[in-house]
C-alpha cells in the first residue's frame, strides 16, 4: 500500500471519529490536501447546501441473515393503460409501512406502495404520459434515468414537485431508444435519503424488431437495504458520506436470495439500483452471454465470465444451464476510505435450471453506427479532496475543481453536434460517471499509461472509472436544455460531485 493510501485511511478514521462536525459544510470545498493533489487548482468556494443528517456509526443493526430467503422470485408489477401509441399511468411517491418480520415493521418511501416501484414497459414510438403525485414530506422529482428526453421532462433538480402537488411527465420514445432504464428521485439535497428509503423502479423500452423477443425474460432489480435493530431505516453515517451507503441486505426485486426457475435459455435484464454498491457478478454453474447494456442490444453476443456492474448500470444477458445455479456478487475493492468492513462473497439469488432446446443466438443482434466526427470537446475531472479548517478535517467531492451549483452551467453544447468527452478520475476510489439527456459510446480507456480501445460498440449512460483512469466518450445531445453530469455514488453526487451542461 502506498504512503498516500495509508494517509487516506488514517484520515478516514479521523473523519469517522469526528462525527457530524466533520461534514458541517455540506460541500466542504474550503481547502486542498496538497499531498494528494499537488499542483491542482484550488476548489471553488461552494454554494450553501442543506445540512447533513448523520446516524451514529455504531448504531445496532439487524443481522444480515434476519430476513427470510429462498422465496420464489416475485415479478415486477407492470402498470399502464394503452391508448394507441400513448401509454398512460399514475405514479405516487408516499410513505408505506411493510411487516418484514413478525416483530419488525419498516416505513419505506415507495412508488405506488411497492419497493421496488412498478415496472413501466413501453415501445419505441410510444408517448408515455405519467401523472405523478408527491405524498412525501419532502419535495421530489422523478428522473427517467437514461432516456433521451427534453430537460423539462428529465426529472432533474430544477423541476421539483412539492409535497402534496402533482405534475405530468410526457416522454416521447424515439426510434432507437429500446433499452433497459430505470427511474428514481433527483431533488437537490435529498436524493440520498429518498433512494435509501426505497424510491426506485424499472423501465423498459422495447422495439418491434427485437431479435431476442421469443426468449422468456426475467427481471432482476438489485438494491440494498440497511435496517436498524428496531426495523427502521437509519440515516447515513459518516462513513456513508465518504464511501457511499451500502446496506447489510442485498435484495433482488425486494427479496433476499430469492429462488428462480429457468427452463431452457432465458433473457435476463439486471439493474444495479444500489446507492453505492458495486456488483462483481458471476453466474456459478451456468453459462451466460452479454447481449445488451444500458442503451439496448450490442451488435453481437459476448461470452461472460465475470462482470462488474457499477451503481446505476444495467445489462441484458442470455443464460442457460442445468441443475443448481447461484448468482454471486464477488468481492470488489473500490478503494473505500475509513474503517470499511472487508468485502465478502454474497449469494444474490439461487436458480434451478432445466435444459431446454438449444438456442442459437443471431450472429448479429443489431447494427450500431458510429456517431461520426466530433466537432467539440469537453473535459470532466472527478476529484476528492481532504482539508483541515478550524482544526477539523473535511472532504470535498468535485468536478473540475468545483462543487455543484445548480445556477451555473459548467459546459455549453449544441443539440445534434457530435462531441468527444474526456472523463478523468483524478482520485483514489472508483466513481461511476452518469450523463443525463443522452447516451454515449466509450471509445477508449487509459490507465497506468496503457491505452485500450473499447472492444465493442455499445450505448451507455453510466460507466465506471477506476482510480486515475481516463475515458474518451463520443455523444450528441438530441434536445436543448440544462442537463446533469455526475458521479452516481449518490452520496458523492449530493456533496458536490455534479455539474451541468447547457445545450442550445
Amino acid at each position: 500500500m502506498t504512503h498516500s493510501l495509508h494517509r487516506r485511511r488514517f484520515l478516514g478514521r479521523t473523519l469517522a471519529i469526528a462525527g457530524a462536525a466533520v461534514l458541517a459544510p455540506r460541500v466542504l470545498a474550503a481547502g486542498m490536501d496538497h499531498d494528494m493533489h499537488a499542483g491542482h487548482a484550488m476548489p471553488e468556494q461552494a454554494p450553501a447546501q442543506p445540512a447533513l443528517r448523520i446516524a451514529p456509526a455504531d448504531l445496532p443493526l439487524l443481522p444480515a441473515d434476519a430476513l427470510p430467503t429462498g422465496q420464489p422470485l416475485l415479478p415486477l408489477h407492470r402498470i399502464g393503460e394503452r391508448d394507441g401509441a400513448v401509454l398512460r399511468l399514475a405514479l405516487t411517491a408516499a410513505p408505506h409501512t411493510v411487516q418484514l418480520l413478525p416483530s419488525v415493521k419498516t416505513e419505506f418511501w415507495s412508488y405506488n406502495g411497492s419497493t421496488p416501484g412498478p415496472l413501466i414497459e413501453a415501445m419505441e414510438g410510444d408517448t408515455l404520459e405519467i401523472r405523478f403525485r408527491n405524498d412525501l414530506p419532502q419535495a421530489t422529482t422523478v428522473h427517467w434515468h437514461g432516456l433521451p428526453v427534453p430537460a423539462d421532462q428529465d426529472g432533474g433538480p430544477h423541476h421539483p414537485v412539492a409535497p402534496g402537488e402533482e405534475r405530468l411527465y410526457r416522454l416521447e420514445l424515439p426510434k432507437g431508444s429500446a433499452g433497459t432504464y430505470w427511474y428514481h428521485p433527483h431533488p437537490h439535497g435529498d436524493t440520498p435519503e429518498q433512494v435509501f428509503r426505497g424510491l426506485a423502479g424499472a423501465l423498459i423500452v422495447r422495439t418491434a424488431d427485437d431479435p431476442l423477443a421469443a426468449l422468456p425474460e426475467q427481471h432482476l432489480f438489485i438494491s440494498d437495504l440497511r435496517l436498524a435493530a428496531d426495523g427502521s431505516i437509519p440515516f447515513n453515517n459518516v462513513d456513508d458520506w465518504m464511501d457511499g451507503r451500502e446496506g447489510q441486505f442485498v435484495l433482488v426485486n425486494g427479496q433476499l436470495q430469492p429462488q428462480l426457475t429457468v427452463n431452457g435459455a432465458q433473457r435476463w435484464r439486471i439493474w444495479n439500483a444500489c446507492s453505492a454498491r458495486y456488483l462483481r457478478l458471476k453466474l456459478a454453474g451456468a453459462q451466460w452471454q452479454l447481449v445488451g447494456t444500458d442503451g439496448g442490444l450490442l451488435e453481437q453476443a459476448r461470452p461472460l465470465g465475470e462482470l462488474v456492474l457499477a451503481p446505476a448500470e444495467r445489462i441484458e444477458v442470455v443464460v442457460s444451464g442445468s441443475g443448481a445455479v447461484r448468482l454471486l456478487a464477488l468481492p470488489y475493492d473500490r478503494q473505500k476510505m475509513g474503517d470499511a468492513p472487508p468485502e465478502r462473497e454474497r449469494v444474490l439469488a439461487r436458480a434451478t435450471f432445466s435444459a431446454g432446446p438449444r438456442v442459437q443466438l443471431p450472429a448479429r443482434l443489431r447494427s450500431i453506427a458510429d456517431p461520426g466526427l466530433a466537432r467539440a470537446t469537453k473535459r470532466v475531472v472527478f476529484s476528492e479532496t481532504m482539508s483541515m479548517e478550524n482544526g477539523q478535517h473535511s472532504m470535498a467531492f468535485l468536478i473540475n475543481g468545483k462543487a455543484y451549483d445548480m445556477n451555473r452551467a459548467d459546459w455549453h453544447s449544441k443539440a445534434g453536434e457530435v462531441e468527444l468527452w474526456e472523463v478523468i478520475n483524478d482520485s483514489h476510489m472508483d466513481h461511476p460517471f452518469h450523463l443525463h439527456g443522452t447516451q454515449f459510446m466509450v471509445v477508449e480507456r487509459k490507465r497506468g499509461g496503457k491505452v485500450v480501445r473499447e472492444p465493442f460498440k455499445a450505448w451507455r449512460d453510466t460507466v465506471n472509472l477506476r482510480p486515475n483512469e481516463r475515458l474518451l466518450l463520443k455523444l450528441r445531445f438530441p434536445h436543448p436544455g440544462m442537463y446533469m453530469a455526475h458521479c452516481h455514488i449518490i452520496e458523492h453526487e449530493a456533496q458536490g460531485m455534479m455539474a451541468q451542461v447547457q445545450v442550445s
